[in-house]
């Protein structure tokens, strides 16, 4: 007998598709669920989405500008003097705000006028920072205060100086209270880019 050719009829279940649809529906419940749960671990821990109000960081932040922040890099390092940051308001931590770091821990942080002066283990006598991303009529008033940080503290500045409530007003910021580093913006289109208006210093 050939082997192509069966000696008996085999039975063959028909199948009238429920089981396929049944399938297919468990499938898409599985995979939403799994996409829901990831979008919401992206959210929470990976990155957040953020949209400017207010005018404390102008000129480099304006109303609508529509942010992703960057919850990972403050795991793995502390943040950089220049970061552009938000952060939960330590007096009210369903506030979020978007601020410049300025000072880091252990420094002793000397405002003067409009100038800063940063005084660390490697400048006991301090040094000035060069801020080119300020606008001059951002700059009226004056300030005059000295803070030192401990250990975990961090010392915050927005970037329009006359409007700004900051580090000047509510003090030191805890390291717990920031969310994170400012990653991306993604709106106005004009002005889309990574870490912007980052900046770093000659010290």
């Amino acid at each position: 007998m050939s082997e192509n050719s069966p000696s008996e009829a085999q039975n063959v279940p028909v199948s009238n598709g429920a089981g396929t649809q049944k399938g297919s529906q468990r499938s898409l419940f599985i995979y939403t669920v799994v996409a829901l749960g990831l979008a919401l671990f992206i959210r929470f821990f990976v990155a957040a989405p953020y949209v400017v109000s207010g005018a404390s960081m102008e000129p480099n932040f304006e109303d609508w500008n529509y942010l992703i922040v960057d919850r990972v890099s403050y795991v793995f390092g502390a943040p950089v003097r220049g970061d552009v940051i938000v952060l939960d308001l330590p007096q009210n931590e369903s506030r979020a705000l978007i601020k410049r770091v300025i000072g880091l821990p252990g420094e002793t942080v000397v405002l003067s006028g409009q100038k800063v002066t940063i005084i660390n283990e490697e400048h006991p006598q301090g040094f000035t920072l060069e801020e080119p991303y300020l606008d001059a009529a951002n700059l009226t008033g004056s300030n005059e205060l000295t803070m030192e940080l401990s250990g975990d503290e961090y010392f915050v500045l927005g970037d329009n100086r006359r409007v700004s409530a900051d580090s000047r007003i509510w003090g030191s910021l805890p390291r717990k209270d920031i969310v994170g580093r400012v990653f991306i913006r993604l709106y106005p289109l004009d002005h889309i880019g990574i870490f912007p208006a980052e900046a770093r210093y000659t010290e």
